[in-house]
């Protein structure tokens, strides 16, 4: 809808002083009345006019031209500003167009407007060999060469043919390790200016913002050949002399941001004879790199270690373009390449000549990935028998070398670019996905073979469990194994000596490896507090994770500990408030009840295990139970106030931990079972007035002592501490449940077992039995 025109006549609007009337010639027929604003518009111009239904854009929103009156004059167009239809920012007045340009013609046409196509590649962290566009060029060739030959290639290069050597710069590297192989080149009297359109242009296209042709020749460069450039100031190399090494632990560096940044000892620096320039294959430094006044420039090529440039990213929190390849693994093959071309391209868009000869520091050449590969194999693993031909050809295209044949075993080298194909099963894959996987047919049979679980099962029991906890209410959690390594400061319970570290964490929040599903837990419960759900029941079966104390050496893989375990954790109300139930804190003894009945779902009861008394940084108050041999079986009660605060919790909260390892070994699947006596069972319940440190369990037990037979439960239904009690004493109610399984107790038999029971209790904790 946009075409060039001729302005026949113009007339001022009589009824505004600031709009105009004109007749417009755009090839058509008849000429278009249109009404114009613009104070430059004049009889004879040549200009860009909207006819009607076409569509104009204020920033995303379109608008059609559609036909109008304008104080009360009809107008059928838009005579167009530069703005308007983007090709520039101006709107002081319409586009004049020279006087030779032909009317009627289309505005895309004149100004020579291409239309282009963009393809956004979905690239999986492994292939960063395709983070280019000769990357992914050359792995649609090697699918394509398999029906017609086709290969992928760079732009030939003229020879390299220095102008002088006035401006060499050595290179010198101190860490081998970090940096295998850096190269570089000089140039001389260069002008650092605006990029031409076309330039400008591709870059845009794929969301780069143009800087200067400088700077834009090395990202047109990285992102054709994926190989990470870097242009500095060559004056501003002291010493003439490029140093790849680390500096000191807590050198200060201000990179190109402006942020001044504190190095460790592991960062690697590219450096003067006096400072540090740039942080290698991350990010340049403030005062080293190119700017308007720049006249002469050390282009820079280099292959670093992944791991390295990872660690240092990762480090500063910069993840740049070059920093996102660097840290994959590049190509080594490609630096002098990448260099010369970006080197030729300056050339061309800046002038200047070459200064110097090629430098290129590399002590120890990096050899192409040996892979041994077997065909039968392949087959056996894939489920159809490929030709060796098609696989041979398969290899070729992707430039895997087929270096000795030895029957079904071959001797393959790999080019180092593909970093992710190291292993025979690699080697499979790669011939496999240009086969085609569709080509796989699908067999018309099941091959399989039986095999037995161990007993018990875990994961019958982890279902068993879990159906249980889900149908009481409770909600599964599942939290990181990675957790953050300052909540276990300060624990005696899980110190942090015992903690298994990651060497190259993501962040201080994921460290280490946890050591208990409490903290997990605990993130979970704000998480929903904060979000207005204070009333939760959750649970979490997950491993744990700990450095063995008695580790016999570092190399060891005892060293480390895993172990499952059980969760659960309650706040709030045990029910959501509703007309039909009375809402209930869910409190210490709901908790024991759960943990209880989780016992009792692997045939436990508290009743065969040790219950002790517990209180240390993670419980306020609490149990832990015990087998008979003294090992820690579970632990559960109130998660102590200090560390609710640290996580900012303000209400109660309740936790257990359980050993799933625990529970898997005292867990029996066979059923025993007694049938219901045929005699009545029979209540007695005592009240006693006790010292404050006697426990319901020191009770219990004795009283079991004094009645091995008849006494077959004792519970705690009532305590009482304050008002009409001395100083330092409770009251305890308890109920006593008698049964013979061969007769009916009678009242006298039953007096006598009380009796019994009182005075057991009354001479071993002074009891006073009140009336």
């Amino acid at each position: 809808g946009l075409v060039t025109g001729k302005i026949l006549t113009c007339a001022k609007h009589s009824n505004a002083d600031k709009l105009s009337i004109t007749t417009v010639d755009v090839g058509s027929g008849e000429p278009l009345d249109i009404v114009c604003g613009a104070p430059n518009v004049a009889e004879g111009q040549k200009v860009v006019v909207a006819t009607v239904g076409a569509k104009l854009y204020n920033g995303d929103e379109a608008f059609e031209i559609k036909k109008a009156k304008i104080r009360g004059e009809r107008s059928e167009g838009m005579i167009c500003a530069e703005d308007e239809i983007g090709i520039g920012t101006s709107h002081e007045g319409i586009i004049v167009l020279p006087e030779d340009v032909p009317v009627g013609l289309a505005a895309s046409e004149y100004y020579q407007v291409e239309t282009d196509y963009v393809f956004e590649i979905g690239l999986t962290p492994n292939r960063v060999d395709g983070s280019s566009h000769f990357g992914v060029a050359r792995d649609i060739a090697a699918f394509l060469n398999q029906s017609a030959p086709v290969r992928a290639s760079l732009p030939q290069l003229p020879d390299y043919k220095p102008d002088n050597n006035d401006l060499f710069i050595d290179v010198q590297i101190e860490n081998p390790v970090d940096c295998k192989r850096y190269a570089g080149v000089t140039l001389s009297g260069i002008e650092v200016k605006p990029s031409p359109e076309w330039l400008k242009t591709r870059l845009k296209a794929i969301g780069l913002n143009p800087i200067n042709n400088v700077v834009d020749a090395t990202n047109y460069v990285l992102h054709e050949t994926g190989q990470p450039l870097h242009a500095f100031d060559a004056i501003k190399i002291k010493g003439h002399k490029i140093i790849v090494k680390n500096l000191g632990e807590g050198t200060k560096f201000t990179t190109l941001d402006e942020q001044e940044r504190t190095l460790s000892a592991e960062d690697l620096i590219i450096c003067n004879t006096e400072e540090g320039m740039a942080l290698a294959g991350i990010f340049g430094g403030l005062d080293s790199g190119v700017t308007h006044e720049t006249k002469n420039i050390f282009i820079e090529s280099a292959y670093f270690n992944p791991v390295a440039v990872r660690k240092t990213a990762k480090r500063h929190m910069l993840n740049t373009d070059a920093s996102f390849r660097f840290e994959r693994g590049t190509d080594p093959n490609m630096v002098i390449y990448a260099m010369l071309r970006c080197a030729f391209l300056i050339k061309e868009l800046a002038g200047g000549s070459f200064t110097s000869e090629i430098v290129d520091a590399y002590p120890e050449k990096i050899d192409p990935f040996s892979v041994d590969f077997s065909l039968t194999r392949m087959n056996r693993l894939i489920g159809k028998a490929i030709p060796e031909e098609r696989v041979e050809k398969i290899l070729s295209s992707l430039d895997i070398e087929v270096k000795e044949k030895s029957g079904d075993n071959w001797q393959l080298s790999v080019p180092p670019y593909r970093v992710d194909v190291q292993r025979e099963a690699d080697i499979v894959e790669e011939v496999l996905r240009i086969y085609g996987y569709n080509n796989i047919e699908i067999p018309t049979h099941v091959n399989s073979t039986l095999s037995y679980l161990p007993k018990p099962d875990r994961e019958k029991l982890s279902r068993t469990i879990s159906n249980y906890l889900s149908s009481a209410g409770f909600a599964e959690i599942m939290c990181n194994s990675l957790t953050r390594g300052a909540y276990y400061d300060g624990l005696s319970v899980f110190p942090s000596k015992n903690l298994v570290e990651i060497l190259n964490p993501l962040s201080n929040d994921l460290n280490v490896m946890r050591q208990t599903l409490i903290f997990g837990a605990l993130e979970s419960v704000i998480f929903n507090i904060n979000r207005r759900n204070g009333d939760l029941k959750l649970y979490e079966i997950g491993n744990c994770y700990k450095l063995n104390e008695e580790k016999s050496s570092p190399q060891a893989l005892s060293r480390y500990v895993e172990d499952t375990r059980l969760t659960l954790t309650v706040t709030g109300n045990r029910e959501k408030e509703s007309w039909a139930i009375k809402t209930e804190p869910a409190g210490f003894f709901y908790l024991k009840r759960m943990v209880e009945n989780v016992l009792n779902k692997v045939g436990l009861s508290f009743d065969e295990l040790i219950l002790e008394e517990l209180e240390n940084e993670i419980f306020s108050e609490g149990l832990q139970v015990k087998d008979e041999k003294g090992e820690l079986f579970a632990t559960f009660g109130a998660v102590h106030p200090d560390l609710l605060a640290r996580f900012d919790i303000e209400q109660e909260v309740f936790t257990a931990e359980i050993r799933w390892d625990g529970l898997m070994e005292k867990y029996d699947p066979e059923i025993t079972f007694k049938p219901v006596s045929r005699y009545p069972e029979v209540r007695r319940d005592l009240s006693l007035l006790l010292d404050e440190n006697i426990s319901f369990k020191q009770l219990k037990d004795s009283a079991m002592k004094a009645e091995k037979r008849l006494l077959k439960q004792v519970d705690l239904f009532d305590v009482y501490r304050g008002k009409n009690l001395p100083q330092g004493k409770k009251s305890y109610a308890l109920s006593f449940i008698l049964q013979d399984e061969n007769k009916t107790l009678t009242d006298k038999q039953i007096d006598k077992v009380m009796k019994s029971i009182s005075r057991q209790l009354e001479n071993s904790f002074k009891a006073q039995v009140r009336q």
